[in-house]
């Protein structure tokens, strides 16, 4: 008899992976190892439940990976170090996770030694292109299977299945659908759908129950967020949770993206990401402050660069690393106290306290005095530095 095959399938327990761990394994006859790697949206107690799930549908294995750690160091560390907002909008909230899930299920296939990889992704979004990308680069040569996307199924063939296979879940669909992670929170719905429309309050994930302003402290060093008031975190993971509890309260952070897709459509969807809009305003306040203006000027090209690619799934080219290495050696002054004013659907960036403050009163006053420099040293200046362009205009006024 020959070998079963090895499957090793990305999990999350909704319709469409639960539709493939049975085509997989009762269909086409693999050995179904499934995996779900948590970024920082699942409780514990949701894990078990998933790990319950998997195994009554006849998973051989089913492993669970605490990857939110792993998700910080790796990427969003340096979205905070960059300011990223895709589109100046867009914390890359969903798509940034992606990139960790998929390269903990290409891990998780190496180690399985698999024969195969699967994900339940659909044919219409960027998720399909980030997941097979990482698994031709990472795992060369195993099968990437994709049943929802190749057989062009529908919500209601899928569930006519798996019923015919005796899975009793509940198949009723929310109205909007969610995705939870450490770094924000998306919501897609029947208002994203169209290119007008705005998601109603029930829709948000998170209810405004704040009302009172309130004034916080951030504090950072080195560039990342490690006390807030009077609470110490040396895990940052622990600070962006903790100020999401505090913030998300208050409504901050909703909006709706409008972004072009890897594959060339354009979509819309709703987000909240409260913590994650309060950091990176905060942190580039506090930048401002502290950073020279080609630090921050050469930062911002980087950055743009930075989550646009990191947004299309190259979490892998080499010149990653380059720009994180700049991104990190920038931060090396970044230190100190940012004051917020939080108020329901908005926030207000107060000032920043820090020893590394570049708007410093013994170099001088903008717009008031300086004790830098004479007037006579600016005249010199200030004939000197469009010396060039006076001659321009000089040669080309007399040709």
């Amino acid at each position: 008899m020959s070998e079963v095959k090895k499957v090793v399938l990305g999990f999350s327990g909704g319709l469409d992976t639960t539709y493939c761990v049975k085509y997989l394994s009762e269909d086409k006859g693999y050995e179904v190892h499934s995996i779900i790697v948590n970024t920082g949206g699942f409780t514990d107690e949701e894990l078990k439940h998933i790990e319950q799930h998997a195994y009554s549908l006849g998973v051989k294995t089913h492993t669970t990976v605490n990857a939110v750690k792993s998700y910080y160091d790796s990427i969003i560390k340096f979205l905070i170090f960059g300011n990223v907002l895709k589109n100046n909008t867009y914390p890359l909230s969903v798509s940034a996770e992606r990139l960790s899930q998929a390269l903990h299920i290409a891990e998780h296939a190496k180690k399985l030694n698999a024969d195969a990889v699967a994900h339940g992704s659909t044919g219409a979004g960027n998720d399909q292109v980030r997941f097979d990308m990482i698994f031709h680069i990472m795992i060369p040569g195993v099968e990437i299977i994709t049943p929802i996307r190749d057989l062009k199924l529908s919500r209601e063939a899928e569930i006519i299945y798996l019923k015919g296979k005796g899975v009793i879940i509940n198949f009723e669909k929310s109205m909007y659908s969610i995705n939870k992670g450490l770094w924000g929170t998306s919501v897609g719905g029947k208002e994203t759908l169209n290119s007008k429309g705005i998601l109603p309050e029930e829709a948000w994930p998170t209810q405004v129950t704040a009302t009172e302003s309130r004034e916080i402290k951030l504090h950072f060093e080195k560039g990342e967020l490690k006390a807030i008031d009077d609470h110490n975190f040396p895990d940052p993971t622990k600070a962006i949770l903790y100020l999401q509890s505090i913030a998300g309260t208050y409504g901050i952070g909703r909006d709706i993206h409008v972004g072009d897709t890897i594959i060339g459509i354009k979509g819309r969807v709703g987000f909240e990401a409260a913590a994650p809009m309060v950091i990176l305003k905060a942190h580039h306040a506090l930048e401002k402050h502290v950073l020279t203006k080609w630090q921050l000027g050469w930062k911002d090209q980087l950055a743009q660069f930075y989550g646009n690619w990191l947004h299309e799934g190259q979490i892998l080219d080499p010149v990653m690393r380059d720009i994180e290495a700049f991104l990190t050696h920038s931060q090396e002054n970044v230190t100190g106290d940012v004051f917020v004013q939080l108020l329901p659907y908005r926030f207000h960036i107060i000032g920043i306290e820090s020893a590394f403050d570049l708007m410093n009163s013994k170099f001088g006053k903008y717009g008031e005095m300086n004790s830098g420099f004479t007037g006579e040293d600016v005249r010199g200046f200030s004939k000197i530095f469009g010396n060039q362009i006076s001659i321009w205009h000089k040669v080309n006024q007399s040709s």
